[in-house]
């Protein structure tokens, strides 16, 4: 039986990544998953992003002329912080703001995607829990036996979910980092779906690096989680970075993979909160809030 597609009015008309901008193939049919829909985009030779709900007479890999679009579905189409972006519904003008994306350092590159067998929730909120950088990232982002998690802030701002003075014991927070630090983080939530880590530049204490996720939907339970990297790095290469980012999501991903249930309860009696899972709660606050249903397992409505 095939999958029923999304009816979620919040999660259709959000902006989605479906692809860096730099991995896509141009002048063919590119196609991807989105929330149980086919769909297929490419880029023009004047750099133009088009993107259709994907049609049997534009299999993938074969060559697209624009004026052949005409009787497909077009869909947005947004190219922004070196992503693809598109949507199914009647998304807004604009996305989130990211300002530190233009720093004149700054070196900003999709660190790489990977498919994961979970829902994009679930990805979201492994991305927020400081407490398992001990356990999953011990030498990295972590290390035995300085587990505990201090009191850190977290609030809703401009209707997204900040999580500020997170002070942890990071052995190597990035490639060009090779010294224990006491780091300060902040986590920023701007979109259902979409997670940022912000934390000091070494290079230049002025400003910060970012890692992030942008976490595609190819189902309820699966997702493509591409790995933005921002960073002030005049020394790694790109295939450093890379490499560093991917090692440490390939940890977290046979973890993401065995929970149960894939979908993430919002009811906060079905998982036992700890002091360090503040940002967690928040999290499904928030997108109990926002009326959110894809992805999750929705309270039940009390009396």
């Amino acid at each position: 039986m095939a999958r029923p597609a999304c009816t979620d009015p919040v999660i259709l008309n959000q902006w989605h990544v479906i692809s860096a901008l730099d991995e896509i193939a141009a002048g063919v049919v590119n196609d991807t998953l989105l929330l149980d829909e086919r769909v297929s985009f490419t880029t023009t030779p004047d750099g133009e992003c088009l993107v259709w709900r994907s049609s049997p007479s534009l299999p993938a890999g074969a060559p697209v002329d624009p004026a052949r679009l005409n009787g497909a579905e077009a869909l947005p189409a947004k190219p922004e912080y070196g992503y693809l972006w598109t949507s199914l519904g009647d998304p807004p003008a604009d996305l989130f703001p990211l300002p530190e994306y233009h720093h004149p350092r700054r070196r900003n590159m999709n660190a790489g995607t990977v498919g994961v067998a979970t829902s994009a929730p679930r990805a979201v909120e492994n991305f927020l829990d400081l407490a398992h950088f001990p356990y999953v990232h011990e030498g990295s982002l972590g290390v035995l036996p300085h587990t505990e998690v201090v009191e850190y802030d977290v609030e809703i701002r401009d209707g997204e979910v900040h999580a500020t003075k997170c002070d942890m014991l990071v052995p190597k927070v990035g490639v060009n980092f090779d010294a224990p630090v006491v780091m300060r983080y902040r986590y920023r939530v701007p979109h259902p779906y979409c997670v940022m880590l912000y934390y000091d530049s070494l290079p230049d204490p002025s400003t910060e690096d970012i890692c992030a996720i942008w976490v595609q939907p190819l189902s309820a339970d699966r997702v493509r989680a591409h790995n933005y990297m921002g960073v002030i790095d005049d020394t790694s290469t790109d295939n450093e970075i890379k490499s560093y980012q991917l090692l440490i999501f390939a940890q977290d991903k046979p973890i993401l993979e065995n929970q149960h249930p894939k979908l993430l309860p919002l009811d906060p009696r079905a998982e036992t909160p700890i002091r360090a899972d503040r940002s967690a709660i928040a999290y499904r606050r928030w997108l109990a809030d926002l009326g959110v249903t894809y992805g999750v397992v929705p309270a039940p409505v009390r009396p």
